[in-house]
């Protein structure tokens, strides 16, 4: 066993509950001894399932793509408030490959993908020696329950998982060596409810609009009917013409052409796609689905792109929209799983999200050199370009005067009348070559050369 906690002697609680709904009962059938069912997102239908309507899997695997991209970097803070980019030992490589078998991108994706599935994603911690996280797991979160003691103290029922080191039989984790990153906790703080909570009907009833659509197209465009007769007819020959119907011009049959006498005739009772409504009603399934994720429509192809907007502009709706509580709650998440002490702080690159056009970003850029923000090798660094020699300094035009400097000037005002300061004669200049040449021509002094016309 890898995890040191698993070695302790410390003796746990002896009597520990799932947790209960602050408003009703319904929460008590969480118990360690039944599967996690789908009683958290009141579904009578699989998460799985609803994943194969098209928006949900692109709300989801949009997110968690753009969340797995963001580079993440360890920050250290210096006596100004400055946090500036760092590395450690201790934490770096955590950050950079948090376990054997995914990188930082995989393993932000998985927990984004948890999150948004099923509300809840824990990631079980590995420890050394010294106590330093080394390596975490993202676990299934159907096979991990909350527990919490009388106490109030909270535990965590994990069942085995090869991947993460859990060969034995289900065991109890103290809280401290869980990462739980949840979404809204709707009914209780332990307990995340995801969008697919509110999602569910919507998935579902775009699902069935495109089974149904598969159906009908499979059986070659045919609608269903009704064999009616002219007259009476015996019920044994009803059930003779329904066998004779089905057996030869439904399913692969369906399309064939149908002989029939004796004055029988079909009529097809399906209603029409245009009666149905089906694109209308599959738009407005996505648009409802799209709400629940907080994703732009115009993210996921739906509808148009808002008018007047930059590519910068519509990227960054989507962030304040969709993914910053997203980010800031990872953020939060890794800081207080590895233990960080307050000087340091886990922080997303959002560069490669908010990424602007080149035009754009270089006039930000200028604006920030221009004004005495940033310095040129700073500009430079942003750009990708390598550094200059005196980029290192800010600069800042001449005639740029200080707040308080003309607040001097505007309180003292120089008088119009005033007599300007005596200067100083300026010394006797020094011959130019035109004077001495006329000087030895003269042999006079070159001072007392004139010239007259």
């Amino acid at each position: 066993m890898r995890f040191p906690w698993s070695r302790s002697k410390a003796k746990q609680p002896s009597s520990l509950s799932p947790p209960t709904s602050f408003s009703s009962s319904a929460w008590l059938d969480i118990t360690p001894a039944v599967p996690a069912s789908y009683f958290q997102l009141d579904m009578r239908v699989q998460p799985e399932m609803l994943l194969q309507f098209p928006t949900v899997y692109a709300c989801l695997t949009l997110i968690a793509n753009d969340i797995g991209k963001l580079r993440a970097r360890l920050m250290q803070v210096d006596g100004n408030g400055i946090w500036t980019e760092t590395s450690s030992a201790a934490y770096s490589p955590f950050l950079r490959r948090p376990n054997r078998f995914q990188n930082g991108i995989q393993y932000r994706q998985l927990v984004t993908m948890s999150k948004l599935s099923w509300g809840n994603s824990y990631t079980l911690k590995q420890r050394d020696g010294r106590g330093v996280v080394t390596a975490g797991y993202v676990l299934d979160p159907l096979g991990v329950c909350p527990l919490v003691a009388p106490d109030g103290s909270i535990y965590y029922q994990v069942t085995p998982d090869n991947l993460s080191g859990l060969e034995t039989k289900s065991i109890i984790v103290p809280a401290s060596e869980i990462i739980h990153d949840r979404m809204n906790c709707l009914f209780h703080p332990l307990v995340g409810i995801g969008p697919l909570f509110a999602a569910n009907l919507s998935a579902k009833h775009g699902a069935e609009i495109q089974k149904d659509s598969y159906k009908f197209f499979s059986q070659g465009a045919k609608p269903s009917g009704v064999l009616a007769a002219p007259g009476q007819i015996s019920q044994q020959t009803a059930l003779e013409l329904r066998d004779y119907w089905n057996k030869n011009f439904t399913g692969d049959n369906a399309g064939r052409v149908a002989v029939v006498g004796d004055g029988l005739n079909y009529q097809p009772i399906r209603m029409n796609s245009t009666d149905a409504q089906q694109l209308e009603q599959l738009k407005l399934s996505a648009e409802f689905i799209a709400q629940t994720f907080h994703v732009p429509l115009f993210k996921l192809g739906i509808g148009n792109l808002p008018a007047g907007q930059k590519v910068g502009d519509m990227n960054l709706i989507y962030f304040q929209d969709c993914l910053h509580s997203l980010i800031e709650e990872l953020e939060a998440c890794l800081d207080e799983g590895l233990g960080l002490p307050s000087t340091l702080r886990t922080e997303l690159e959002l560069d490669n999200l908010l990424r602007m056009d080149p035009g754009t970003q270089a006039d930000v850029l200028g604006k920030l050199v221009g004004g005495a923000i940033m310095r040129p090798n700073e500009a430079r660094a942003k750009m990708n370009l390598p550094p200059t020699e005196g980029g290192d300094t800010v600069y800042l035009q001449q005639q740029n005067y200080s707040l308080a400097a003309l607040a001097r000037r505007d309180e003292n005002p120089a008088p119009s009348n005033a007599t300007p300061a005596p200067t100083s004669a300026p010394p006797n200049p020094e011959p130019d070559e035109t004077g001495k040449a006329l000087a030895l021509l003269w042999k006079r002094d070159p001072e007392t050369l004139t010239c007259s016309i």
